[in-house]
């Protein structure tokens, strides 16, 4: 369908993203002051008066456009962002990479820049990923980039750069899988999101029972306060792996997570890939739209994914896909393999004929920079964008 939406459709489209695509421009001041407008809602600023929800919906909606970033210790070794889980390496021998985490070339300016040349209204950055390593200076433990050679508390840095140029700001949160934390449920035969299938017990697991795990909420609670209190206006909290918590929702409070995030900033959007509860703002799946309930093995759970599914499938959705064949975080042997403008343009071409937003994703390099082949295709559908609006 995508490939044969005629021009017309793809014209209106595009206008009606409002792609302002001369620039980013944010609004000085405009999350300075109480009951002020986040600068990425600067347009939705009398309906934020009134509804700040409603209002980051709608904005939401003519967005259609955003940049991923999947960025960590896993970038180190160039091998995927589920390295550590696929090849088995021990929780204590992981986290010394935390020793060689510089990010030196993460240049939050240039990226922001990048997102606004592309035509992106939005960026999307793992604050925390399936690791466990943190790219925000939690007051949880010491494991995030604060407290490594690269002494920068990266989701700070990149929300300055945000607000400066009226991007909104998505903070990408594991919240059902964790192969770092104590009290993470324990694997179940040969369920992946739990833990890594070690052959030997790692001595830094703690879990023994479903009641541990309150342990873990309390601590995922407590990072979700510190990114909705310390980082300015946060547009959306996009939690991750949906399977994770279908093989196990008896243990995750959703309602409870949902209303802290709505009582601290309530225009904060929340996705949680195809649905938990089925009250997110916006589904998020990977490259289609679609229930993964067929994967799941009990019937009850099977019950909660296709609910889910059915009480957002029709809402004004987003699409997520990397720029690389598969994986999110970078790889180095896809290196030659990235995708191209023409294709990016078509798969945002199939976004929107479905309703739905474009969240692009590039796994930066080692030292944070962006992949070269990733600037020149962002910045080329950036070009094209221009010349259809």
């Amino acid at each position: 369908m995508a490939s044969n939406m005629d021009r017309r459709r793809f014209l209106q489209l595009s206008a009606g993203a409002g792609l302002a695509l001369a620039g980013c421009q944010g609004l000085k001041g405009a999350s300075a002051g109480k009951g002020a407008a986040p600068s990425y809602l600067k347009d939705y600023a009398d309906q934020y008066r009134d509804d700040p929800r409603q209002a980051a919906r709608a904005w939401f909606a003519q967005a259609k456009f955003g940049l991923f970033m999947h960025y960590g210790l896993y970038s180190l070794l160039g091998r995927g962002e589920w390295v550590m889980l696929r090849e088995k390496i021990p929780v204590a021998e992981y986290v010394k990479l935390q020793d060689q985490f510089t990010a030196r070339n993460f240049d939050v300016d240039f990226i922001t820049d990048l997102a606004c040349e592309a035509g992106m209204k939005y960026v999307n950055l793992t604050s925390r990923h399936h690791d466990g390593f943190c790219l925000f200076a939690t007051k949880q433990h010491d494991y995030h980039s604060g407290a490594a050679p690269a002494r920068r508390d990266i989701i700070g840095d990149l929300s300055e750069a945000c607000q400066k140029k009226g991007l909104g700001l998505f903070c990408y949160y594991s919240y059902a899988a964790d192969w770092w934390h104590p009290y993470f449920y324990a694997r179940e035969g040969n369920w992946t999101y739990g833990r890594p299938a070690y052959e030997q017990p790692q001595p830094e697991y703690k879990w023994q029972k479903d009641e541990d795990f309150r342990i873990y909420v309390d601590y995922v609670h407590a990072q979700l306060r510190e990114l909705l209190t310390g980082y300015g206006p946060i547009a959306g909290i996009w939690f991750d792996p949906i399977m994770g918590f279908y093989n196990r929702p008896d243990l995750f409070p959703i309602g409870e997570a949902y209303a802290l995030i709505r009582s601290l900033q309530p225009q904060t959007l929340i996705s949680f890939k195809q649905g938990a509860s089925g009250t997110e703002d916006f589904a998020a799946p990977e490259r289609r739209g679609h229930s993964l309930a067929d994967r799941l093995k009990k019937p009850e759970h099977q019950a909660v994914a296709r609910q889910a599914w059915e009480s957002n499938k029709d809402k004004h959705n987003e699409i997520c896909d990397t720029l690389q064949p598969s994986v999110w975080g970078y790889k180095k042997a896809d290196d030659s393999k990235h995708l191209d403008a023409a294709e990016v343009h078509k798969r945002l071409e199939a976004a929107w004929a479905a309703n739905c937003n474009l969240l692009m994703n590039t796994g930066p390099l080692p030292d944070g920079s962006i992949h070269p082949d990733d600037v020149k295709t962002l910045r080329e559908v950036g070009r094209r964008l221009r010349r259809t609006s």
